[in-house]
């Protein structure tokens, strides 16, 4: 099955790092048409734009650019990708070059080779590149996580992930929803699956994130999800009676 594919990525200040990723999203999908590559800068100050520009500049047609025009986050900046895009299929990336594009048609494997209920498919990097503190910390956020919201996946937090479009725009959207992803699409009814990915070590620019802004806002949220979760409504069957003639 060739599925029509939009590969979203949010940045905030990778001037160095969009170029590149450009080339190697185009190098792991040469195989796969149509594609569709969509960067949202989340109220970059730095050359993020230009480098975005000149990338398409110099031969690579499939990529768009949505500009915010301040600063609102990495899961506005998600959705305002997928509202704008065209395929049935979204894969997201990180802009700080850490998921490998290359990863990316495992995940398109896992959607053909499943059943019509599956409806994301997230990254697991089993081997991560980040400092002690950022692999301990999300251990810990995982597991929390996993005996709250039950929803079976080892690493929510992984950037690389394949997700339908019309159910994520089904989903409740707030703020920091993108760490939740599994959960709300189980909510939704559909099937989730962790494949493995690899994961590489920042080499350009500087994570926009830490404890102060993961941890405690996490924290707040995850108890929101629960609640979303325990006040979901069953689905009900509709069957339209028709005239008779």
């Amino acid at each position: 099955m060739r599925m029509k594919l939009s590969v979203v990525i949010p940045v905030c200040n990778e001037a160095d790092n969009v170029g590149p990723l450009a080339r190697e999203i185009q190098a792991a999908l040469v195989n796969h048409q149509p594609f569709e590559i969509i960067f949202v800068d989340d109220g970059s100050t730095d050359g993020t734009v230009a480098a975005i520009q000149a990338a398409r500049a110099e031969g690579i047609p499939e990529i768009r650019l949505l500009e915010h025009s301040q600063r609102c986050g990495q899961s506005r900046a998600v959705c305002t990708g997928v509202e704008a895009a065209r395929a049935e299929w979204i894969a997201t990336l990180d802009g700080d070059g850490q998921n490998d594009p290359a990863d990316i048609p495992e995940l398109i494997k896992a959607v053909t080779a499943g059943d019509e209920s599956l409806r994301l498919v997230m990254g697991n990097r089993t081997t991560r590149k980040d400092t002690w503190l950022r692999r301990i910390s999300s251990r810990v956020a995982n597991r929390v996580r996993g005996g709250l919201l039950r929803d079976g996946t080892p690493d929510t937090g992984c950037g690389i992930k394949l997700m339908h479009r019309a159910t994520f725009m089904r989903l409740p959207w707030f703020n920091h929803m993108h760490r939740f992803l599994p959960a709300l699409y189980q909510r939704a009814g559909a099937r989730v699956v962790s494949v493995p990915v690899r994961h590489r070590p920042r080499t350009r620019g500087v994570s926009k994130y830490g404890l102060s802004n993961r941890l405690w806002v996490g924290i707040v949220d995850l108890f929101g999800v629960r609640w979303l979760i325990l006040r979901n409504a069953p689905p009900i069957r509709i069957r339209e009676s028709l005239p008779h003639e």
